[in-house]
């Protein structure tokens, strides 16, 4: 195994970066089709297609899931994905055209870099097209590559989030993995210790700003609107409905809960996709719980695993220190 959301059968993830927007994203491919839920937690999600994964609505597969950096504006490079997928003739069969279904969530990412410059089509397309079974980098890698933490006493006290990935191997065959893109306005810590690997970082006193003590204190938070976010994929090897998709996205949601203070805010678009790619019925509450503690996993992987950017204090900076 190698430890990350492609030991999933039908799985494959491409990532590409933007250096001068300090922005990328990443692709997460199933050709084969997968059937798919969605939960939006969070208040100020940026999304396009989860309109379509209700329950009550006819698709019921995807082809792909594109997470973006470039706020709304990176919703374009699931423009991109869809481009490679109708090349490859990957698609709902509507009789005159393949239309490939690849709903997407964004962060906001354009403080540390040029804010100009945000993932494009063409970026998508190239993560599209680099998307393969095996390791890739987590950290400041993909749709992570801008993404920070621990903005909500505003922004200059951020630390560097990223992207991070983690499988687990159930019973009777059963592979959960999942991957996350940590942009949160709040900090995280470590749900065994209760240790914080990231968040709101004074560095002239070198020392941390409790996020919710400092709610709790200035009642509001300094945080801009719109510009924190967690976005994610789960993927399982079993057989399911797009209601238990969605079911097992809202129990995934409890693993931001354990790893992310606060979460879930006003100033926060946290988005959970679950993908299932198999033909094996399991009990939802099994694969929701394996969910949650793969994509606690894959939370503090990205953290850990994010460099020091462009000023940006990461947890290898501050730790090494």
């Amino acid at each position: 195994m190698f430890g990350n959301i492609t030991d999933v059968p039908g799985v494959k993830v491409g990532n590409v970066e933007n250096k001068e927007g300090i922005t990328g994203c990443t692709a997460i491919l199933v050709e084969n089709g997968a059937v798919c839920g969605v939960d939006v937690r969070g208040s100020a999600p940026g999304t396009r297609e989860t309109d379509a994964l209700d329950p009550i609505n006819e698709i019921d597969r995807v082809h792909a899931i594109s997470l973006s950096g470039g706020s709304a504006f990176g919703l374009d490079a699931a423009t991109g994905i869809m481009q490679y997928l109708e090349e490859q003739d990957i698609g709902v069969d509507t009789g005159v055209a393949k239309i490939p279904i690849v709903p997407s969530a964004v962060l906001f990412d354009l403080f540390i870099g040029n804010p100009k410059t945000r993932p494009t089509a063409a970026m998508g397309y190239e993560a599209a097209k680099n998307a393969r079974v095996g390791f890739f980098l987590n950290g400041n890698t993909g749709a992570g590559y801008g993404a920070t933490v621990g903005k909500l006493a505003g922004p200059q006290f951020c630390m560097k989030g990223g992207l991070g990935s983690a499988s687990m191997a159930g019973k009777d065959n059963l592979v959960v993995g999942a991957i996350v893109v940590v942009n949160a306005v709040g900090d995280i810590k470590d749900p065994s210790t209760r240790k914080t690997l990231a968040g709101a970082w004074n560095k002239e006193k070198a020392e941390w700003i409790d996020c919710c003590a400092y709610l709790e204190e200035h009642v509001q938070s300094e945080a801009l609107s719109g510009t924190n976010t967690t976005i994610g994929v789960v993927a399982v090897n079993a057989r399911l409905t797009k209601a238990e998709a969605k079911k097992i996205a809202q129990l995934t949601q409890n693993a931001l809960a354990r790893t992310i203070y606060p979460v879930h805010t006003m100033l926060d678009g946290d988005t959970i996709f679950v993908l299932g790619t198999g033909n094996t019925i399991y009990p939802v509450d099994y694969i929701g719980y394996l969910a949650t503690k793969v994509m606690e996993d894959a939370i503090l992987t990205a953290v850990k695993s994010a460099k020091k950017l462009a000023g940006v204090e990461s947890y290898s900076s501050i730790y090494k220190k």
